[in-house]
């Protein structure tokens, strides 16, 4: 497999008018030109280094790094079964792929990590382009795919499972692919279906996963030897986090037991907390969603007396969700996210700032994510932190204890009436199929991820990156979780819009108090289990 990235000089190409000149100057005599400088010019020759498990990088020939080029490879099956046959792509005669200009991906093609750098900084990490391989290293007669979801439910789910299924048999004619249901302990109850173009038609149309799902039930060993029993050569595995811990489990053990069995994640979480890649798939959907929620949220409270409604929305560790749906609606007072704490008394807190709205504008709406303030609904409740089949911390019901403090406070110390609604739309969303962009977003993710699957990568998942597809190893979207970061310009930008307080100043038990929080955001994360 030809896994190089160094780039041949392209042949020169002379227009007529630059031949003739070209052509005029070799025949007049080079002493009619007394300051042409002929000194030979040496130009270092790059070459990149490959080395299993080792990030590419671009080096000069006395091995020093030169560019700070950097490529986070993905595994290949020949990284462990170096004597693999591989095959001409079926695509070479797929009607679809005819005017294509390019129809595959040049291994030298990469995808930067980021986008935006300094004139003079290092060309900084790098993945590769995802996308059909001219060799594929799986015949279409031999291979068994199958397909699992994992986790909890979000829009899009069956889109991905319709787009793998048809992009195996329309693009490579493959005819061989289950379905495993009930998320990984399916692969040990031996609950399977078959699945085929005509069984997942129209199923993007519906909420949920025709599979099923599940929390937790991850068991390695289990798993591979049922795909060693069910001569499985390829994995499909939607889901979240941990579900892609999961994956890279998976991956191990098959490199270990030298199976030919390539592994593929697709990330699924509802919250966008997917490290790396762009966003996830179905988050355009679940902001959409939300809209109607903090709309009938707006319409309740504006139509009474002093109108508080509360939104509570998704978001565990992260509040993209509640973020965007906030700067989408323009209906919204002030949003909590669980990466920026807040107070509820004393200056500045965010009862000042309910009685400040109310009086100016007779109404207000609070969008708040699932995870904010749940340190303080512990302290109140006495409660400990308990963790779901998934490792995932077990939420208390923020949006219920908001609501019963700011009914306290103003009707209990304030004295004054006012008049609230509770909204909790988050199974509604959840369970919605995906929308238009979602469904285009899927089809590429499941496409890319067959391509990738058939061209012999493995332990990878797939996802936009700075709007390009690209393959990515699963360890590197599960080492971290993507958080709203307070000090860029996105949450300040809500700021501005909302004109809520940031509900921090300048005392160091707020500045501690945030440290805290975020070492902890980190600690929880680092801890999830498969």
């Amino acid at each position: 497999m030809d896994l190089s990235l160094s780039r041949n000089p392209p042949p020169l190409c002379l227009s007529k008018t630059s031949y003739t000149r070209s052509r005029y100057l070799l025949s007049v005599p080079l002493s009619n030109f007394p300051n042409l400088n002929l000194k030979p010019r040496i130009f270092a020759r790059k070459q990149l280094l490959w080395r299993h498990n080792h990030p590419i990088r671009a080096q000069n020939s006395n091995h020093t790094i030169d560019d700070g080029f950097e490529l986070e490879d993905v595994p290949h099956l020949t990284n462990f079964l170096p004597d693999l046959p591989s095959y001409p792509n079926p695509l070479h005669r797929s009607q679809a792929y005819a005017i294509v200009k390019k129809t595959f991906v040049s291994p030298e093609d990469v995808v930067a990590h980021k986008i935006v750098v300094q004139k003079n900084s290092p060309r900084g990490v790098h993945f590769r382009r995802a996308g059909p391989r001219e060799r594929v290293y799986f015949n279409s007669e031999e291979v068994r795919a199958c397909i699992v979801t994992c986790g909890g439910l979000c829009p899009g789910i069956n889109t991905v499972i319709r787009e793998i299924v048809c992009g195996l048999n329309y693009m490579y004619g493959v005819d061989d692919i289950l379905g495993i249901e009930g998320g990984y302990r399916g692969f040990y109850s031996k609950n399977t279906m078959q699945l085929t173009p005509k069984t997942v038609n129209d199923i993007h149309k519906r909420g949920g996963t025709i599979l099923r799902t599940s929390r937790g039930g991850h068991d390695t060993n289990k798993i591979v030897d049922n795909i060693q029993d069910r001569g499985i050569n390829q994995v499909y595995i939607i889901g979240g986090d941990g579900t892609q811990k999961g994956a890279a489990a998976i991956y191990k053990e098959v490199e270990k037991r030298g199976l030919k069995v390539a592994v593929a994640g697709i990330p699924k979480t509802i919250d966008n907390d997917i490290a790396v890649i762009d966003k996830s798939f179905g988050f355009d959907t679940a902001v959409e969603e939300a809209q109607r929620a903090i709309n009938a949220a707006h319409v309740e409270v504006e139509s009474v007396e002093n109108g508080v409604g509360i939104v509570k929305l998704m978001g565990r560790y992260s509040g993209f969700i509640a973020m965007i749906a906030t700067l989408a609606s323009r209906d919204v007072d002030c949003c909590l996210i669980p990466e920026s704490p807040f107070y509820l008394e004393g200056q500045g807190g965010l009862f000042e700032f309910v009685e400040q709205r109310l009086k100016e504008n007779g109404h207000m709406v609070i969008v708040l994510a699932e995870g904010a303030g749940q340190e303080y609904v512990a302290q109140s409740m006495h409660v400990v932190d308990g963790k779901d089949a998934s490792g995932n911390r077990l939420l208390l019901d923020v949006g219920l204890w908001l609501t019963q403090k700011i009914k306290d406070h103003f009707m209990e110390v304030q004295k004054m009436p006012i008049n609230l609604k509770y909204i909790d739309p988050t199974y509604m969303i959840r369970a919605i199929p995906s929308n238009a962009s979602d469904n285009v977003y899927c089809t590429l993710l499941a496409q890319s991820a067959v391509h990738g699957a058939m061209a012999g990568y493995t332990g990878f998942t797939v996802g936009p990156v700075n709007s390009r597809h690209a393959y990515i190893p699963i360890a590197r979207v599960t080492e971290t979780q993507n958080i709203v970061k307070l000090t860029d310009r996105m949450w300040a930008r809500l700021l501005a819009s909302t004109n809520q307080p940031s509900f921090l100043h300048n005392s160091e038990m707020m500045k501690e108090k945030l440290d805290r929080e975020t070492l902890d955001v980190i600690n929880e994360m680092k801890i999830n289990s498969i």
